[in-house]
């Protein structure tokens, strides 16, 4: 923070300021997400068309997440001597670009390589979205902003799934994609107008790579950051493993659901929009530990109610599963941006590497589990994931 700064520099509920900045960071959320996961529902399509399997036909997924998971820890160092606003306006740009290139791309292999590149280039998103909130935001409203924040992504996250999943039946999975990718460009446009410059970042020149590892190595001996980066890992595996294969289930037997209703089950990320929004305020009024084991417990009814053949009872898991994963995400986001100290993009970037691996990684390993043993695999396979998230929980509640 700039020493030349004072208390009334600070964004603070209810000013103009905190709503321009709170509303641009939704839009980014809100384009990273719907950019990143429109491919989600369409797993099974591509598995149809290219003649792959459900866990190869994950790679237009996990290849993305794995690139935006490398990308993240340049973003980050980067952050710290260019300009944030610049960077995270070209990045959702050129993310949406390549997403409409892949849309338009003939082949299985081609589609691949635009997804991995969509990856690289989003990784400016992210981790300086939360470092700009921690550096502009009054504290007093830090868990509120960066949980509307999360619920951008939960947005954007729904309308890539439910949008693309109608539209696919429409028009077919090209036009789908195409459209979302206009919608993603528009949102650039948006979040380019709205967000006011930094007050509080000091570019920081010529920056020697030592001095990143350095940072990196002192939030990873924190006592208490790398539960947080273990967080972030767990439940993003967890929840990207259950909703990657969660349409393969759906549409077979008892339920036979077709491409639009699967898609619309996924509005249940409404209640993670919610849920994001209302958990920053409750965890700066009732305390980060109690709500971050809150949201996983919530997750550890979803995943079990998903083993019912009853639908209804199955969607209710999947609420569950979202409301469970949006609140620890928004907790353990804001956690970090408070314990980030100086280096708030490093920090930022830490946790965000090992949130993207999870997907990229536990995410797709889900597949093995669905592929040789079922859904019923795939359910233990995400409680063992989970009871490792209440371990972490446990250990920041005495550590912090």
């Amino acid at each position: 923070m700039s020493s030349t700064s004072s208390a009334s520099d600070w964004a603070q509920p209810g000013t103009p300021a905190y709503r321009r900045i709170t509303f641009a960071l939704f839009l980014a959320g809100f384009t990273t997400f719907s950019l990143l996961y429109s491919v989600q529902p369409l797993l099974p399509l591509f598995a149809h068309e290219f003649q792959v399997g459900a866990a190869a036909s994950a790679l237009s997924l996990s290849l993305a997440t794995g690139c935006l998971a490398f990308a993240i820890m340049c973003a980050g160092a980067l952050s710290e001597s260019m300009d944030r606003r610049r960077l995270m306006f070209a990045s959702m740009t050129l993310a949406a670009l390549l997403n409409l290139l892949a849309s338009l791309l003939p082949s299985w292999h081609a589609l691949l390589v635009a997804r991995a590149l969509e990856g690289l280039v989003l990784g400016g998103v992210p981790a300086v979205a939360m470092a700009y909130l921690a550096e502009e935001i009054h504290a007093g409203g830090l868990g509120r902003a960066m949980g509307q924040y999360v619920a951008g992504t939960a947005f954007g996250g729904m309308m890539g799934r439910v949008g693309v999943s109608l539209l696919s039946d429409a028009f077919g999975w090209r036009p789908a994609l195409f459209i979302v990718s206009v919608a993603g460009l528009l949102a650039a446009a948006g979040f380019w107008w709205l967000l006011p410059p930094s007050k509080h970042f000091v570019r920081r020149q010529g920056v020697k790579f030592s001095e990143h590892v350095a940072a990196w190595r002192g939030h990873l001996s924190h006592p208490a950051l790398p539960f947080l980066f273990a967080m972030g890992f767990l439940m993003m595996g967890t929840f990207v493993a259950v909703y990657n294969y969660a349409g393969f289930r759906l549409m077979k037997a008892p339920f036979s659901l077709s491409q639009s209703a699967i898609g619309l089950i996924f509005c249940a990320y409404l209640f993670g929009i919610v849920a994001s929004a209302t958990a920053g305020g409750m965890s700066d009024r009732f305390g980060r530990a109690p709500a971050l084991l809150t949201g996983i417990g919530l997750a550890i009814a979803g995943v079990l109610l998903s083993l019912s053949t009853w639908l209804p009872a199955v969607i209710l898991g999947i609420v569950l599963l979202t409301i469970g994963f949006f609140v620890a995400h928004s907790v353990s986001s804001a956690w970090v941006g408070a314990l980030g100290g100086r280096n708030k993009g490093h920090a930022a970037s830490l946790y965000l590497l090992a949130y993207y691996v999870g997907s990229s990684t536990l995410g797709a390993f889900g597949g093995w589990f669905w592929d040789h043993q079922g859904w019923p695999a795939l359910v233990v396979y995400a409680l063992g994931l989970l009871g490792l998230a209440v371990g972490a929980a446990w250990a920041l509640k005495r550590r912090v």
